[in-house]
């Protein structure tokens, strides 16, 4: 029975170390050409929605004015025998939206907590490359 043991040629070390900086340039590349892809994507979706978003903005503000002075007058009418009546009128609905807004902001606050701004493909692509790394180093020892 005999026993086949494959034989390596031999390289230099130069030649191994031109090699691994060949290959992590390639690494590298691909991971940047990765993560700009990704950060493209995100930029367009942006681009593309920002007139549309700025136009409902002027919308909402001008709503929301209207909807908030008639909702001081409707208040006023319940303080009408005061002479402060506006004030309370403005200052009771003003207290209301300050409530609304921090609750929104706690809304939004966890939601950006829970979802985040990093680009998660990318950092996972990483991670896995980082395994992939230290089982190499680990299994294959350099010659």
């Amino acid at each position: 029975m005999s026993s086949k043991t494959t034989q390596y040629p031999e390289r230099s070390v130069a030649d191994v170390l031109s090699e691994i900086k060949v290959e992590l340039q390639d690494f590298i590349e691909t991971r940047y050409k990765l993560f700009r892809a990704e950060m493209n994507e995100g930029l367009r979706t942006v681009k593309s929605a920002a007139p549309l978003a700025a136009m409902s903005v002027v919308f909402l503000v001008t709503g929301y004015l209207l909807l908030t002075l008639a909702l001081v007058s409707l208040v006023a009418v319940a303080f009408w025998n005061s002479p402060y009546h506006w004030f309370f009128a403005f200052l009771i609905v003003g207290v209301g939206w300050m409530v609304i807004a921090a609750m929104l902001g706690l809304l939004v606050r966890n939601s950006l907590r829970k979802q985040g701004l990093l680009p998660k493909k990318t950092i996972e692509v990483l991670k896995r490359d980082k395994v992939w790394i230290q089982n190499e180093a680990k299994g294959h020892p350099i010659v």
